[in-house]
């Protein structure tokens, strides 16, 4: 399934590690249900330091990407180990909540304020205040980098 996620969203976790998912986004994902109509994720690490929300079925095609990679190649090996240190399957409850593992919510130092940005086919999960860092942290020029990494694309046809 191709999604084109989108949205940035700010919620509160509960004391047990609760996020509920926001409506708009649900509407986004509802192809993710799973067999008794839930919706179905795998929450990860993300490459900074914070999470990753994957539906079920992008999660699928990542493993299986993954499981393409030669493991007697050491980097190979290591980026397999480090891309499911902490993977855990998760469905949304009947309130549309899901449960973040503790040591994924340490991980990214999540306390109580939480963004949800949506892009692609996941949605990363942030603890607001290191969200509010790596906005801040952005390049001041974004036109400066937008040309460094798309190019002159206006030749190239659409797909």
């Amino acid at each position: 399934m191709k999604y084109q996620l989108t949205g940035e969203y700010e919620i509160k976790i509960d004391a047990k590690g609760r996020i509920k998912m926001p409506a708009n986004l649900l509407k986004q994902l509802t192809v993710s249900t799973g067999e008794n109509g839930s919706y179905d994720f795998v929450v990860n690490r993300g490459y900074e330091n914070h999470l990753i929300l994957y539906p079920q079925d992008v999660w699928e095609k990542k493993t299986k990407e993954l499981n393409r990679l030669n493991i007697n190649i050491r980097k190979n090996r290591q980026a397999v180990r480090y891309l499911y240190r902490g993977a855990t399957q998760i469905s949304a409850d009947s309130s549309e909540r899901v449960l973040i593992p503790k040591n994924l919510i340490l991980y990214a130092g999540i306390e109580k304020n939480v963004v949800l940005f949506a892009y692609l086919d996941q949605i990363e999960i942030w603890a607001k205040s290191a969200y509010q860092q790596m906005i801040d942290e952005e390049p001041v020029d974004f036109a400066e980098l937008a040309e460094e990494v798309f190019g002159d694309k206006s030749k190239e046809e659409d797909e």
